[in-house]
């Protein structure tokens, strides 16, 4: 049962096969992740887990003196690691606006934007985003729902 409305009935359902519990699981459909709640934080935490190995595996060919150059690892995030982040947006957008997803948001935005700077890890975040010239996942994502959403309201009109 997926709802957000709070009910106070038992929302689990117990389905048995071959006499043993079933658990509840998360959904995938489209390649979102939906749960019970509709919160969306495993679908976060997937995304951002699964780029996360994607950047170290770059990493390893973009070191501070040698490697792939800045330009480079820019369009290799434009082109490979921002469209995935951005996959689905207008449906889980309200879930970017809790605190637990900012800051896996922003750790794995911090992430990247050291190896594009090829800067050290004390360097601070929003000095981090100005020398990459990258806007914050938070906002692509909000910008890339709003597109949808008025394009779907001129195709309705």
């Amino acid at each position: 049962m997926v709802t957000r409305k709070k009910r106070r009935e038992n929302k689990e359902v117990s389905i048995y096969l071959n006499n043993k519990n079933l658990e509840q699981a998360n959904i995938k459909y489209l390649g979102i992740i939906l749960d019970s709640k509709l919160n969306f934080r495993e679908h976060i935490m997937h995304i951002t887990g699964k780029r996360n190995k994607l950047i170290h595996a770059i990493a390893k060919s973009a070191k501070l003196g040698w490697g792939l150059n800045h330009e480079a690892l820019h369009t290799i995030y434009k082109g490979a690691i921002l469209i995935h982040m951005l996959y689905g947006a207008p449906i889980w957008i309200g879930a970017v606006g809790k605190k637990c997803n900012k800051i896996l948001y922003s750790s794995f935005q911090r992430l990247i934007n050291i190896k594009i700077a090829k800067a050290y890890r004390t360097t601070s975040n929003d000095a981090l985003s100005i020398l990459t010239g990258t806007t914050p996942i938070e906002i692509k994502a909000e910008g890339a729902a709003n597109l949808y959403r008025i394009t779907r309201d001129i195709q309705n009109h």
